[in-house]
């Protein structure tokens, strides 16, 4: 196939360039707010042509496909000296969709970021790195068509902080200012980079369950409840066929093992098994219900009204993006039977959360908003992408 070329240093992908100034923004004020507080291995800010040029580019990779399947990347700008440890290729390789596409079975695993850096010939490959610094620009090709721009959080650990989504000509800008709604809950706050997350921490927990309920395409509905209260078995039909006694709590105690385990790969890999048996426990038909310690309770748990209590039909949407502005709609309208059992729940158990993943990746946290007296779906597919 022939490459793609710019005309006058214009890129082809117009969503590149509509989008370029305002990403440098966005990173430049984060890198300024780092700066102010004094944090330290922080990032370079690319200029508005190189992250054009970089959309561009991995737009056009994306498209492409290498022995039949298309290209999952991670591209990372950074120079070789801002890396720790990093595989460097003995010559340059040159910024381009094939280069890339070529590439891409090499570096799809999770954690390898493809190094691109410049010089006075422009925008290059140097190599590959798994360590990158604070506020690192980053950008993951995850599928065709669909780009997502991000960065590391100045912790280090957890998922990586998404900043602006680009699926074909859509833009999707996060707003960074949802964090301020009044109810805004705790695990969406994490996911927009403005709480501190340790990697045993309850909320980082939820963070990767939704990821990998998201990863494996089959929907699913997961019910965190309180540990102390029985109150949600009175919003779920009897008797269940999943239900699990005593309550299975491997996750639980693992994240009660000491504070230095967390480091610790054996540690990490068993925290990653326990967290992918949840979501995929989700998969079948009906709910999974954990508790807020992350003891599993029950799985395939068909939902239904508390006796005596209304049927919803009006809840609160919003996605937390800009112009992703709140609607009342109907449950029916926010997706299938799953959507509309989790927001019966929630209204129902007002203390209780549900996390629902459908089979398009669409994932929505539902929570009871004691401001709006309604339940709230907040729509977060694109901060888990």
């Amino acid at each position: 196939m022939a490459e793609l070329k710019t005309i006058s240093g214009e890129s082809t992908y117009k969503a590149a360039a509509a989008v370029a100034d305002r990403v440098v923004n966005i990173f430049t004020q984060h890198l300024d707010e780092a700066i102010a507080k004094g944090e330290t291995d922080l990032a370079s800010v690319p200029s508005s042509q190189h992250v054009e040029q970089i959309l561009d580019t991995a737009f056009w990779a994306s498209l492409r496909r290498e022995e039949g399947n298309s290209p999952k990347i991670s591209i990372a700008f950074l120079s070789p000296d801002q890396a720790e440890l990093p595989l460097r290729f003995e010559h340059k390789l040159t910024f381009s969709p094939n280069v890339l596409t070529k590439l891409g079975p090499g570096v799809e695993r999770p954690g390898v970021h493809l190094g691109v850096w410049y010089d006075d010939d422009g925008l290059y490959i140097w190599g590959t790195t798994h360590k990158i610094p604070n506020y690192c620009f980053v950008l993951d090709v995850s599928e065709p068509g669909l780009l997502v721009i991000k960065h590391r959080r100045a912790n280090g650990f957890g998922k990586f902080t998404n900043i602006v989504v680009l699926i074909g000509d859509q833009i999707k800008v996060v707003d960074e200012d949802s964090r301020n709604l009044p109810d805004c809950p705790v695990l969406l706050t994490s996911l927009l980079g403005f709480s501190s997350v340790s990697p045993n921490h309850s909320v980082n927990v939820l963070i990767q369950i939704a990821t990998s309920m998201r990863a494996h395409k089959h929907g699913g509905s997961l019910l965190v409840v309180p540990s102390k209260s029985n109150a949600w078995r009175e919003s779920i039909i009897h008797p269940m066929k999943y239900s699990i006694y005593p309550a299975f709590s491997g996750l639980a105690n693992l994240m009660k093992q000491d504070v230095k385990n967390w480091s610790n790969g054996v540690w990490q890999g068993e925290l990653s098994r326990e967290i992918d048996s949840i979501a995929g426990l989700t998969a079948i038909d009906g709910a999974t219900v954990i508790t807020d310690k992350h003891e599993v309770l029950a799985f395939g748990a068909k939902i239904s009204r508390t006796e005596g209590s209304p049927r919803v039909e009006r809840i609160l949407v919003t996605e937390p993006i800009v112009g992703g502005d709140g609607v009342i709609v109907n449950p029916a309208m926010t997706g299938g039977t799953r959507h509309m059992s989790a927001a019966q729940f929630v209204h129902d158990q007002k203390d209780a959360i549900a996390l629902v993943a459908s089979q398009d990746g669409i994932f929505t946290i539902f929570t009871w908003s004691p401001c709006e007296n309604i339940v709230h779906a907040h729509r977060i597919d694109s901060l888990l992408l």
